[in-house]
């Protein structure tokens, strides 16, 4: 299925082998592997619904159930029952209107940081340079805040080095969450089992993201084009992914 309006190349599908047929752990989310199995689902099921990711919805419940006991495991089994048994039409439409349609539920994490300024164009250099410097490419034709790469480089990466801008980020990954439970979208598990795995927000942490979420992102008038959160794509571009 081509997606109808945005082109989004997205991670590499191969991940889906990668999170499939591990051993079913008793540890906890912190433990290394498992911690990695829920990083590369959480960027499988952020992205795009096409052919490829809806084809693999039984191995992504495989994959789902490799996951020890608690509240992500949970979050994203509750997720997956919805993605599951919803036509693919229905699943694209609702996908673009959740996260291409709304600034607040974008999946471009600096834009909650940095808004429409130059001070965005810098996060997103150090985002592709810290990749670079962990022996990893990131993927052409994606922004590299865009969540489901940060995502995928935190799984491959470890929690150290890897997790590092999902930690500079935590109040955008919160406010995203917030949107998306107030929109009542199923993609709120998701965020669930994501944040689950992050560290707690302090109480002024929490007190900036409320704050962040009535006054918006910071704005600029100059330099803004390559940056934007892409709200108004063009409708005749095939989706696709590599």
């Amino acid at each position: 299925m081509n997606r109808p309006v945005v082109n989004r190349p997205a991670m590499n599908r191969s991940v889906v082998n990668r999170v499939v047929g591990r051993r079913r752990g008793g540890g906890a989310v912190e433990a290394p592997e498992a911690r990695a199995t829920l990083l590369r689902l959480v960027s499988l099921l952020l992205q795009y619904p096409d052919a490829e990711l809806l084809a693999a919805r039984p191995e992504l419940r495989q994959a789902v159930a490799t996951l020890p006991a608690g509240h992500p495991r949970e979050a994203l089994e509750q997720f997956l029952w919805w993605f599951c048994d919803r036509q693919p039409m229905a699943l694209a439409r609702d996908y673009v209107q959740t996260f291409d349609l709304r600034r607040k539920s974008s999946l471009y994490l600096t834009y909650y940081l940095h808004g429409d300024t130059r001070r965005r164009g810098m996060a997103l250099l150090m985002l592709k340079q810290s990749y670079r410097a962990a022996g990893l490419t990131p993927p052409e034709g994606e922004l590299p805040d865009f969540l489901p790469v940060v995502c995928e480089f935190a799984a491959l990466a470890g929690p150290g080095i890897g997790e590092a801008p999902l930690r500079r980020h935590r109040q955008g990954v919160e406010l995203i969450r917030t949107a998306l439970r107030t929109a009542g979208s199923p993609y709120a598990f998701v965020l669930d089992a994501l944040c689950a795995a992050l560290p707690e927000l302090r109480e002024s942490e929490r007190a900036a993201v409320a704050e962040l979420a009535l006054a918006g992102p910071p704005a600029e008038e100059v330099g803004l084009a390559p940056f934007g959160p892409p709200l108004a794509p063009p409708l005749d571009r095939p989706g696709t992914c590599h």
